[in-house]
């Protein structure tokens, strides 16, 4: 029993960083209708933003205190995001306004290749730590009802509050708030809220910068872990599943199919990988996907589509 809770327990916390990454596509999408393919690569530069503005910030301003050039360089590297959400709907979005979904695809795809390059230009392209101070060491829990107790780490857990806490704002947000509703009625229809003179150029400035902000915070939780290369790019790959599980226009359907895809990982390798092989965690969450696509393609709490066209 305890190194069943051990496996579900990893496969949670696994589960709420996968959420965290496909908020950004949820996010960008509830807003504007548009696929973002960019969010991996705002997830690395964001990253790398952070990570080499933490090893500059103390060079320039000759200090040692870790925890100040932390504060500095996410505020720097937030604003570095807010410049880019600026950049993208002034330069691209505000002229593709009305047009049809593979066009806005496609753009995303050209400023996934363009910060793959700037990110590289500005930052360079080695691999680079993000040390925030998040305790690494193992975790012993309930050992006194079960035998060895359950080993996590205190890294994952701090990630997973952190996730969590994220995602209840966004939830917040986008129901409570003026401009969350705003969001909401642009993503329905673009010409029906400039009707009522809601702006569609702020609105897509906010909510890429919200996206960019949540890539910032995915990014130093997966620097931390992995460290920040440019393979971290691909991490949006993993979300894929998790929105087409949880549905591409639902922020609550990205952090349970998160969830449900993280756990399902995890058992599937342990307690079906020796019967087939293993490899089970590395192709689980597609083909889960896929049967989804065939059956419920809107997801579990996806709106369908054709609905919104």
């Amino acid at each position: 029993m305890g190194f069943f809770l051990e496996t579900l327990f990893g496969g949670l916390m696994a589960g709420m960083l996968y959420s965290l990454v496909a908020l950004g596509f949820v996010l960008i999408f509830k807003a504007s209708g548009v696929f973002n393919f960019a969010q991996g690569a705002m997830v690395l530069f964001a990253a790398l933003a952070m990570a080499r503005f933490a090893e500059w910030i103390p060079q320039w301003l000759g200090m040692d205190n870790k925890i100040v050039a932390n504060i500095i360089a996410f505020f720097l590297a937030a604003g570095c995001m807010y410049i880019l959400a600026w950049l993208i709907e002034r330069l691209v979005l505000r002229h593709l306004v009305n047009q049809e979904g593979v066009t806005l695809l496609m753009a995303t795809l050209g400023i996934t290749y363009f910060l793959d390059g700037l990110g590289q230009t500005i930052f360079g392209s080695d691999i680079y730590q993000i040390d925030v101070g998040m305790p690494k060491d193992p975790l012993f829990l309930f050992e006194s009802t079960f035998e060895g107790g359950i080993l996590v780490n205190q890294e994952d857990i701090i990630a997973a509050l952190i996730a969590a806490a994220l995602v209840a704002a966004l939830s917040l947000f986008f129901q409570k708030t003026i401009t969350g509703r705003a969001l909401r009625a642009v993503a329905d229809d673009h010409q029906a809220a400039q009707s009522i003179g809601i702006p569609l150029n702020r609105i897509w400035v906010i909510v890429w910068l919200v996206a960019g902000l949540t890539a910032l915070v995915a990014g130093i939780i997966w620097g931390s872990k992995l460290g920040v290369q440019f393979s971290l790019s691909t991490v949006a790959l993993r979300a894929l599943p998790v929105i087409i599980l949880g549905g591409l226009t639902s922020v609550p359907g990205a952090i349970i199919g998160g969830l449900i895809i993280g756990v399902g990982e995890k058992l599937s390798e342990v307690y079906l990988g020796s019967y087939v092989g293993g490899g089970i965690e590395i192709w689980f969450a597609y083909v889960l996907a896929l049967v989804f696509l065939l059956f419920r393609p809107q997801g579990l709490f996806g709106e369908k589509i054709i609905d919104r066209v």
